[in-house]
């Protein structure tokens, strides 16, 4: 809602403005099919040659993230500390024998599925029940350190590849500046090789060939530049949860009570979707 309300905002003041000011928008309107045909159709070539389908798919999918925002609440998070807490408590109090059903089959699970949602995040079913596994099959032997390392390298990869859509928008926004330039340059090309022709109508050609360099600008710093900007934010924003099952895990390996446990995952979450301290534990409680 805000990135639409954001883009007409954006639209409203820059050519409302501009009109306002006394500047002809048929101007822009006349040069803009050509100048964004040759801006965009440059910018959709750079994106074919650096990329893969799948990292162009990816792409659409951080602008589609800019428009949608996080995809986990605070109700998820608190949904992840009950789960996690769930499967640490019956590890500890059963044994490995109780919980090993629950981590080799989570789509069978009764645990697992108490939270559809979750289920849906195959990198987070994936880091809960593979740290798990490596538990059981280690009969407990495992240094938490050493567990705590593979846990971070596996978040550390995912939001690797997580990332890389923000990376890519923004590598765009820094390219539509000078693609804007090379519009523009075309339009000064085409204007001189029209120097025997009227003042009015080399000014038009001139005006025309600006609009490039405008539109270059304004798609950088306007649009791809904060969409960039907004995908990352949803990217680590979603991230986080991964943290809230590696401070559990790792926390209940050390052998912290559980309410340590809990809380410590719990005031690690940001504000926006940290659960209340009576939701947690009163939840707790009834589980």
């Amino acid at each position: 809602m805000f990135a639409v309300i954001g883009i007409v905002v954006l639209l409203v003041l820059v050519f409302g403005t501009y009109v306002v000011a006394g500047g002809s928008i048929g101007v822009i309107m006349h040069a803009l099919p050509i100048e964004m045909t040759i801006i965009g159709g440059a910018a959709v070539g750079a994106t074919l040659v650096g990329n893969s389908m799948a990292e162009i798919k990816a792409l659409f999918g951080g602008i589609s993230k800019a428009f949608k925002g996080p995809k986990y609440n605070r109700q998820d998070f608190l949904d992840t500390i009950f789960l996690v807490a769930k499967l640490m408590k019956m590890l500890r109090v059963d044994g490995p024998v109780a919980v090993e059903p629950h981590i080799e089959d989570p789509k069978s699970s009764t645990i697992f599925a108490e939270y559809p949602k979750l289920m849906k995040d195959e990198t987070l079913i994936h880091l809960i029940c593979d740290t798990l596994r490596l538990v059981v099959v280690s009969s407990g032997t495992l240094d938490p350190h050493a567990v705590e390392e593979v846990m971070d390298n596996a978040i550390k990869t995912n939001h690797h590849h997580s990332i890389a859509p923000a990376n890519n928008l923004q590598t765009l926004a820094d390219a539509f500046p000078a693609l804007g330039i090379v519009a523009a340059v075309l339009g000064v090309v085409k204007t001189m090789a029209s120097i025997d022709q009227p003042p009015a109508i080399l000014g038009g050609m001139v005006a025309s060939a600006l609009v490039g360099t405008f539109l270059g600008v304004l798609l950088a710093y306007g649009f791809f530049g904060p969409f960039a900007n907004r995908a990352r934010q949803v990217i680590e924003a979603d991230g986080a949860i991964y943290d809230v099952v590696k401070q559990i895990i790792i926390a209940s390996l050390h052998g912290h009570p559980l309410p340590l446990v809990i809380e410590a995952a719990r005031s690690g979450i940001a504000h926006a979707n940290q659960p209340a301290f009576a939701d947690v534990f009163d939840g707790m409680r009834g589980r």
